[in-house]
């Protein structure tokens, strides 16, 4: 018997790995929803809404390499829209499969429910082809090439795809005899161009007296770190991470000099790295939050960029030339090289003030002390990111955050689905109280799916991050609401949680300890005080100044 269309897609999806499928029903999009339960190897993963289900579908993404999605049409899309924004900004390749009204329906002019009150009911899918690098409706007759050409879109440009799936036609059989699984291949380089970049970079690095490398995130989303790591290790070249970046690459070898955020930190690091007549980054995306405000002084004229489909050699561009087959041909041909470059300095022993109020300096030293070998650590893009960037990773732990995209908020759920991703694994979510409002209720799925992350709360009293850099610190817009953050996981069904609220180091040490030890998941609220953030927080704020200016 053939497979209905949503039958087929399920199969596909399943085949590339994903085993979980996100989202909120509805009445548009019950066919998906009951095929999805229907199989015997898929997991629906029903959040609380649709917005903490595109982060979960993000975080699940980072950890695995792909996810999937499904809302109903209209209500449901739009509610997502912002995280699936956020994937595609961040390289995150994304199923996003929409339950829309039936075939008949979308060809009416009837004003049907879930629309804007009008006949146009392509609008929707319209708003999501500049978030998606591909789009399509599927049909009996072209589910089997249009899932085929989507797959190939979402894995090579490692972006969201946007799939409409009527409801009629969701269950009716695809109109093929052979249905056949998407060839997957990979875009070759243009061998000229790769021969002269090859070249050109070899050349480059063999005449400069001193080489940094900036590993950068988009090695990850390209599943080639062990290839970097390798070309490192055969050349000893040391390396720096950027904000984006942190954790792409081991902290632990001795290449690694630490974090390079421009001026705005880590002055040893920042001196070797702009004192460089070579950079080579490789995957970097040169943002403002990445380079310190635009602090980060690399002249053009010094600078490598090794990007997913293209090669920069100082002002000359190279297209149709792939970060994979750049990597595997420096292997071959790249020598050692013999540089003294700083080693890295870590945050340390906590120290502990007289009055034993937590301070910034003995958080995030604490904290980074508790990291362990294989964690997977999230952040907000606030003070707990600046906080944690010179913390010094263990082996294999990993460290995620939404540096260019920023939505506030998007943390807890997606460390829900990097848990769910990872669950032999320890998930450690650390995030303000307001990033944490935004989608606390998420944290009911992990008791659900019975995941054990430690969650620290830091509760300063408001959006520091806001009050650091904005006009007026005490302005109105930036209190919230005070929740009893530690009853909230016992209310929220998770009722073997250890949970505590911390005001003092010796507090929050015991609490560490006890939560290391606790068979379950803990949830730990951290009291500090209005403005205590660390210094790279602080430093911001004149650097945010001096960049809006300039505009």
């Amino acid at each position: 018997m053939k497979k209905t269309v949503i039958q087929y897609l399920l199969s596909q999806l399943y085949d590339l790995g994903i085993s979980d499928i996100f989202g909120i029903a509805g009445d548009y999009s019950f066919p998906i929803n009951d095929a999805v339960c229907e199989h015997n190897e898929l997991r629906w993963v029903g959040c609380c809404n649709e917005l903490n289900a595109a982060y979960a579908a993000d975080g699940y993404a980072r950890v695995k390499g792909i996810a999937a999605l499904s809302t109903t049409f209209g209500v449901g899309e739009l509610s997502a829209i912002n995280a699936i924004a956020g994937s595609y900004a961040e390289y995150l390749p994304i199923f996003h499969l929409v339950g829309m009204p039936s075939s008949r329906m979308l060809q009416s002019q009837k004003l049907i429910h879930h629309s804007l009150g009008h006949s146009d009911h392509t609008l929707f899918y319209k708003m999501y082809q500049p978030l998606s690098c591909a789009q399509a409706i599927l049909t009996p007759e072209n589910c089997v090439e249009e899932v085929k050409r989507l797959i190939t879109c979402a894995l090579s440009e490692r972006r969201p795809v946007y799939i409409g799936i009527p409801a009629d036609y969701a269950q009716m059989a695809i109109h093929t005899d052979m249905p056949y699984p998407p060839a997957i291949s990979p875009p070759n380089s243009h061998q000229e161009n790769l021969a002269v970049v090859i070249t050109a970079i070899l050349n480059k690095l063999t005449n400069s007296k001193k080489i940094s490398v900036l590993p950068g995130i988009l090695i990850a989303r390209l599943g080639l770190e062990n290839a970097v790591l390798s070309l490192i290790n055969k050349s000893n070249l040391p390396y720096a991470s950027m904000i984006m970046d942190k954790g792409v690459l081991s902290e632990t070898t001795p290449n690694y000099m630490g974090a390079y955020y421009g001026k705005l930190m880590n002055q040893h690091v920042y001196e070797y790295v702009e004192s460089s007549d070579c950079i080579m980054s490789i995957g970097v995306m040169m943002t403002d939050m990445n380079t310190g405000c635009f602090t980060a002084d690399i002249p053009v004229e010094n600078h490598i960029s090794i990007m997913p489909d293209h090669v920069n050699i100082g002002p000359n561009h190279y297209p149709h030339v792939y970060m994979k087959d750049v990597l595997n041909a420096l292997q071959e041909q790249i020598p050692v090289f013999h540089q003294m470059p700083p080693s890295v300095q870590p945050l340390g022993e906590p120290p502990v003030t007289d009055n034993e109020l937590i301070s910034a300096e003995y958080l995030y030293s604490r904290l980074e002390k508790m990291f362990q070998e294989n964690d997977i650590i999230i952040t907000d893009t606030g003070t707990s990111l600046m906080g944690l960037l010179s913390a010094q990773l263990p082996k294999n732990a990993q460290f995620y955050n939404q540096a260019l995209w920023g939505s506030i908020g998007w943390s807890t759920a997606a460390a829900f689905g990097a848990a769910l991703a990872a669950p032999h694994r320890r998930v450690v979510l650390i995030t303000g109280e307001g990033a944490h409002q935004l989608t606390a209720q998420e944290i009911c799925q992990f008791a659900r799916f019975g995941l054990k992350p430690i969650i620290f709360i830091i509760n300063n009293d408001g959006y520091l991050f806001e009050r650091l850099i904005c006009k007026n610190p005490n302005a109105y817009f930036n209190d919230i609401a005070q929740w009893n953050y530690a009853q909230l996981p016992a209310a929220l069904g998770c009722h073997d949680w250890y949970c505590q609220k911390v005001t003092c180091c010796d507090e929050l040490d015991l609490a560490i300890t006890q939560a290391e030890s606790h068979d379950s998941a803990s949830y730990i609220e951290i009291i500090t005080g209005k403005y205590v953030a660390p210094e790279l927080a602080h430093k911001l704020r004149s650097s945010l100044d001096s960049l809006y200016s300039d505009e």
